[in-house]
């Protein structure tokens, strides 16, 4: 089996049996692509015939492209994947890549908002009328106050919400559901959105999404992009983010509050507790910062 068969199967196995989300698809896709089209690799290349020094490098060669340790990471992790289903159908005698080891990966904490840029940026929709302000408006509180990640929110529909709007059913990575909640300024803000969805589409169930694009079609997570990117950018506060910054601030806030950090695993879905902590990391630093500027010896 050649290189490019193999990934093909894979691929289609990753989508239709295990049924995984189509980023993690894309993004394993883009991966094996980058492997299959390496000079010492190439599409037509049997499988059978690459060693664990072909693949090593693959990475030497990712590393001179200047490819974030992450991104390699996630390169080794697709390629273990893909030999490892080949050797588990018979299209390899010997998985070489179990020895296909990850590199070192500085950890960074994760970028978050403080509470004034936070409050700002959920009020510039109201004074910077951009994009939609009600239903912007509705997207900004809503990620805050419930920590979705950016393919949860766009992926709501009416029938995923409880009947006061103050929860709803989200599907996350692994096809895990779990309830996410949201407090009374993003129960107002969704309300106030879904009147104003009314009255420029009118009460047609054809589409069941919450959040639309301006033309009536389900919004999707490159548009919600763009919309964070535009009242947070030049136009905007200023103070550019990411629809995941919405997240991480979510969890600062819960846990520099005092929310369990079990609690908050629950609440962002995350099937590991050691991923949920580090936002216990960023509260210490946090608390530090807090004390050396209020404390009369701090050193300001």
């Amino acid at each position: 089996m050649t290189v490019s068969e193999a990934i093909e199967e894979f691929l289609s196995y990753i989508q239709s049996v295990r049924v995984l989300s189509a980023n993690t698809v894309t993004a394993c896709r883009n991966d094996l692509y980058q492997f299959k089209v390496m000079p010492f690799i190439g599409a037509t290349r049997e499988i059978s015939s690459i060693v664990l020094e072909d693949l090593k490098q693959c990475v030497g060669l990712l590393s001179k492209k200047k490819r974030s340790a992450a991104s390699i990471n996630r390169f080794i992790s697709s390629v273990r994947s893909l030999f490892a289903y080949c050797r588990k159908y018979g299209h390899l005698s010997v998985n070489v890549a179990l020895d296909f080891k990850t590199i070192k990966n500085p950890k960074k904490l994760p970028r978050f908002m403080t509470g004034d840029e936070i409050d700002r940026l959920c009020r510039e929709p109201e004074t910077n009328e951009l994009l939609w302000e009600k239903r912007d408006k509705a997207l900004f509180e809503m990620l805050y106050s419930s920590g979705c990640r950016a393919s949860e929110i766009v992926s709501l529909t009416l029938d995923d919400f409880n009947g006061d709007y103050s929860s709803a059913i989200v599907t996350g990575k692994g096809s895990k559901d779990r309830r996410v909640y949201f407090e009374k300024d993003a129960q107002d803000a969704l309300k106030a959105y879904l009147e104003d969805r009314k009255k420029r589409f009118g009460d047609a169930d054809l589409e069941r999404h919450v959040f639309l694009n301006q033309r009536g079609g389900p919004l999707t997570t490159g548009g919600l992009r763009l919309i964070i990117s535009r009242y947070s950018g030049s136009e905007g506060t200023k103070h550019h983010v990411s629809p995941h910054a919405f997240r991480h601030t979510f969890a600062t806030a819960m846990i520099t509050n005092g929310a369990d950090v079990r609690m908050v695993q629950e609440l962002l879905g995350h099937s590991s507790i050691s991923t949920t902590q580090r936002y216990t990391h960023i509260s210490t630093e946090k608390m530090i910062e807090m004390y050396n500027k209020a404390h009369p010896h701090g050193g300001n």
